[in-house]
């Protein structure tokens, strides 16, 4: 249980740091990729390229890039229309590799699993500003699109239905800024998908806890002289010491103690996060990565979703706690909605239990297979 434990928050150390720092290109799973994504060497990538994408702001960008995988086989019904579609939706800072990691993919993927590539064609967008697909850093810098969540599922939208001509979706599935995703999704094209799982994901705008955390990234970054409006050379030095706040923030505090009970062992877990995160850091990307979610509000509209939901929530997710009373007032407004609440254990991390699929792959089979036409 011990080993799980530390497993569970150096998985999560590297997709909430590293996703926190990375430079696209430059992947923090780079390191774990290759191991992850060993069985699944007959994927496709592509790249699909949006002309005069129209931000919510008023910014128009000539080219937007978004990036994407996709892994098993279109399957076409008698109308010539593709019906096996599942879309996965990537957390902050993280990437399509996110959903080649083991512990994801391994309860997932294989025959008779849930997402069974044999039956199902899964497609794995890099959002706006995540990954591969435009982003600040690739050289507009703080003049690149203040875009939103909104913004990120229109474009994912349009990759669905203009790039890979698929009009209905079998499943929608995000994990934590995907499971927000997860919720817009259903509400923007409600008629569009069977299902929705999102994990770890109230469906109320960020407030309390989620959103001051996310402010004080953005904050610290633009007050820090060294970040020069967004035109440095150097790295602000803010950005390095704010990495190990996102896995602390984001974790399971009995778990992070017995992962590193002494000062000398987290200390030197600090240290280790600074060092990874020093190169790899960008703090355009950052500070739009955590910027994006001040859009973010499904609440006023979640009369329109049609679709089956299933919420997963983590008794231990310290930031979209079950314990505030944001489900009990919500959910009951969503026609074919439901939660659960994932009890802690001695495996949990908190959020980062997202990406640990034993602990809810049964409830994705459940709405799976309840949501079947």
């Amino acid at each position: 249980m011990m080993q799980l434990a530390k497993r569970n928050l150096r998985s999560a150390t590297v997709h909430f740091v590293l996703g926190l720092c990375l430079v696209p290109g430059r992947l923090s799973a780079q390191s774990t990729q290759t191991a992850a994504e060993g069985p699944f060497s007959d994927r496709t990538e592509g790249d699909f390229i949006i002309k005069d994408f129209h931000f919510n702001s008023g910014e128009v960008l000539p080219e937007l890039r978004l990036h994407y995988v996709t892994l098993g086989t279109p399957h076409r019904n008698s109308s010539g229309q593709i019906d096996n579609a599942v879309l996965l939706l990537h957390s902050t800072g993280s990437d399509t590799t996110e959903f080649f990691d083991p512990d994801f993919s391994g309860p997932l993927y294989g025959a008779g699993q849930p997402l069974d590539l044999a039956k199902f064609y899964l497609i794995i967008p890099d959002s706006i500003g995540h990954g591969k697909s435009s982003s600040p850093s690739n050289g507009l810098r703080a003049r690149f699109p203040h875009y939103g969540y909104e913004d990120m599922v229109a474009a994912q939208h349009q990759l669905v239905t203009e790039k890979l001509s698929i009009t209905h979706l079998r499943l929608v599935l995000g994990l934590s800024m995907g499971g927000m995703h997860t919720w817009l999704w259903g509400e923007r094209y409600p008629d569009m998908m069977d299902a929705l799982f999102p994990i770890s994901a109230l469906p109320v705008e960020t407030g309390g806890r989620n959103r001051l955390w996310r402010h004080l990234v953005v904050e610290m970054i633009r007050n820090d002289p060294e970040w020069k409006n967004g035109d440095y050379q150097q790295q602000p030095h803010c950005l390095i010491r704010l990495a190990p706040l996102v896995p602390i923030m984001t974790g399971n505090p009995a778990r992070q103690y017995e992962s590193y009970p002494t000062r000398a062992a987290a200390d030197k877990w600090y240290d280790r996060t600074i060092e990874l995160a020093a190169k790899h850091a960008d703090a355009n990307n950052t500070l739009y990565h955590y910027d994006a979610s001040s859009d973010y509000n499904p609440a006023p509209d979640l009369e329109k979703i049609r679709a089956k939901l299933l919420l997963i929530a983590f008794a231990d997710d310290q930031i979209n706690s079950p314990e505030f009373t944001a489900l009990d007032r919500e959910m009951p407004r969503v026609k074919n909605g439901r939660f659960v609440i994932v009890p802690a254990t001695k495996q949990s991390g908190g959020e980062g239990n997202n990406t640990v699929a034993e602990l809810w792959q049964h409830y994705l089979a459940e709405v799976l297979s309840s949501s079947a036409q």
